[in-house]
C-alpha cells in the first residue's frame, strides 16, 4: 500500500503546538467566523434563486428549476473529495484560500446572468467554493482541538455555517421584498466573499503541526494503528463507501441528510409561494430551519461527546422524516414554521454527529481524507435529491415528492440503527 501520511517539509518551522480548544481558541474562533462568512455565501441564494427561476428566466418544470442545486451538489462532493487529499498533502490554509478565490466572482455572477446558464455556472463556482473552503474548515477544527472535544468542535463549526445561512436566507428575502429579487440581496454575497478571504490571508494559520501532534500521542506503534496509517486514496474511498460501517453508515446518512436540505433549498420555495406565502414569509421559514439547526449544533456535537454518535444521528433521521412528512401534509404558514424548526432539530442531531463519527474513526495522517469521501458523499446528497425531487414532483406533484423524501429519510435512520457501531470509544 502506497504510505498517505501527512508530509511536512524539514523548511516548516516547528512551532510548539498543544491539543485543545483552550490552547488554541484564538485560531479556533477566528475559523468560526472565516466559516459563517462561507455558509453566507449559500443563504444568499436559498430564498431568491427559486423564485428568480421562475419570475425572471421563465423556468416552469421543477427539474430545470432544481438544476442548479445538482448542479452545485456535484461539484461540491467531488471537491470535498480532493479537498481532503489536498489539505493531507499540501497544508490547509492552501486550500482555504483557494476556495475563497473560486468563490469571489459567484456573486456578480447571479447579478449580472442574462440566461439561466449563467446562474449554473455560478453555482458551479459557489460548489467549488463550499467544498474546498468548508471542508478545510472542518479539518482545521479537527487539527486545532484534537479527539476529546471533536464533538463540540463540529457542532460549533456548523452552528456558525449554517446559523449564517439561515440569516442570509432571511435577509436576502427581506431585501427581495422590499427591491425585487435583483441584484440588492446578492450584495451581502460580495461582503461575505471579501472579508472571509481577507481573514484567511492575514490571520488564518496552518494547523498541521497539530495533526503531527496527535499523531505522535495516540498509540501509534501498535501493528493495527501502523496499518491504518498507511491506507491509499483507493482504501480510504472504498472504506468510507460499503468496507468500514462506521464510515460508511455516515457516508449514506450524510448523503439522505443533504437530500433533504437540497428539497429545502430548491423545492420549499416554490411549494410555500404555490400556497400563496409572499417573499418575506417565504424567507423567514428559510431563516427558520437552519437557524434552529445551526443553534441547536451548540449542544448536540458536546452531547455526542458524552453520550455517544450512533443514537442521535439514528433519532434525528426519523425527526428529519417525521418533519418532512409534516410539511407535506400541513398547510399554512404557522404549521409550516413549527415543521421547519423540527427538520432544523433532527438536522442538528445529525450534521455534528456524523463529523465527530468520521474523526473517531479515522487516523490523523489519513483523516482530511476520509473527512473528503465522507462529505463526497454527503454532499452529492443534494444533487440527488434534486434530480428526484424534481422528477416526482413534475409528474405527481410537490408535495408527493416530499413526501416520498420524508420515507426515504425514515428508512436511512433505520439502516443506521442496524449497521452503524457506536464510535466514541468511552462508549
Amino acid at each position: 500500500m502506497r504510505v498517505a501520511s501527512m508530509p511536512i517539509r524539514q523548511a516548516d518551522p516547528a512551532p510548539a503546538v498543544t491539543l485543545g480548544l483552550r490552547a488554541n481558541w484564538h485560531q479556533f474562533w477566528l475559523l468560526v467566523l472565516v466559516n459563517a462568512f462561507v455558509g453566507a455565501m449559500v443563504g444568499m441564494e436559498r430564498t431568491v434563486l427559486p423564485l428568480l427561476a421562475q419570475e425572471e428566466f421563465g423556468l416552469a418544470s421543477k427539474s430545470a428549476v432544481l438544476s442548479f442545486i445538482a448542479t452545485f451538489g456535484v461539484v461540491k462532493a467531488a471537491t470535498n473529495f480532493f479537498a481532503g487529499r489536498l489539505s493531507d498533502t499540501h497544508g490547509r490554509k492552501r486550500v482555504l484560500l483557494a476556495g475563497w478565490l473560486v468563490g469571489l466572482p459567484v456573486p456578480f455572477l447571479l447579478i449580472w446572468a442574462p440566461s439561466w446558464s449563467w446562474i449554473v455556472f455560478a453555482n458551479v463556482l459557489l460548489g467549488l467554493n463550499q467544498g474546498l473552503a468548508w471542508s478545510t474548515t472542518v479539518i482545521m477544527k479537527m487539527d486545532l482541538v484534537g479527539p476529546k472535544q471533536r464533538g463540540l468542535a463540529m457542532g460549533v463549526n456548523e452552528f456558525a455555517g449554517y446559523l449564517a445561512v439561515a440569516l442570509a436566507a432571511l435577509g436576502t428575502g427581506y431585501l427581495a421584498q422590499a427591491y425585487g429579487l435583483r441584484p440588492e440581496p446578492f450584495y451581502l454575497g460580495i461582503a461575505c466573499a471579501a472579508a472571509g478571504l481577507a481573514l484567511s490571508i492575514l490571520f488564518v494559520r496552518e494547523t498541521r503541526h497539530h495533526v503531527a501532534l496527535e499523531a505522535r500521542d495516540i498509540p501509534s506503534l501498535s501493528y493495527v494503528a501502523r496499518r491504518e496509517a498507511e491506507f491509499s486514496r483507493r482504501d480510504i474511498l472504498l472504506r468510507a463507501s460499503w468496507r468500514d460501517p462506521a464510515l460508511s453508515s455516515a457516508s449514506h446518512a450524510g448523503m439522505v441528510n443533504n437530500l433533504n436540505d437540497g428539497i429545502a433549498w430548491g423545492l420549499f420555495p416554490l411549494f410555500f409561494a404555490t400556497a400563496g406565502l409572499d417573499v418575506a414569509q417565504i424567507g423567514i421559514l428559510g431563516f427558520v430551519y437552519p437557524a434552529v439547526w445551526g443553534l441547536l449544533q451548540l449542544w448536540t456535537g458536546a452531547l455526542s461527546d458524552r453520550w455517544g454518535r450512533k443514537w442521535l444521528i439514528a433519532g434525528g433521521m426519523l425527526l428529519q422524516g417525521g418533519a418532512l412528512g409534516a410539511i407535506a401534509l400541513a398547510g399554512g404558514f404557522w404549521p409550516w414554521v413549527g415543521a421547519t424548526a423540527l427538520l432544523g432539530i433532527g438536522t442538528a442531531m445529525v450534521y455534528p454527529t456524523l463529523l465527530a463519527a468520521v474523526g473517531d474513526v479515522a487516523h490523523p495522517s489519513w483523516r482530511g481524507s476520509a473527512v473528503g469521501v465522507y462529505r463526497l458523499w454527503r454532499d452529492s446528497g443534494y444533487a440527488v435529491g434534486a434530480l428526484l425531487a424534481g422528477a416526482l414532483a413534475d409528474m405527481f406533484g410537490m408535495a408527493w415528492s416530499i413526501g416520498a423524501v420524508a420515507i426515504l429519510t425514515c428508512a436511512s435512520g433505520l439502516l443506521v440503527v442496524v449497521r452503524m457501531p457506536e464510535t466514541l470509544r468511552s462508549r
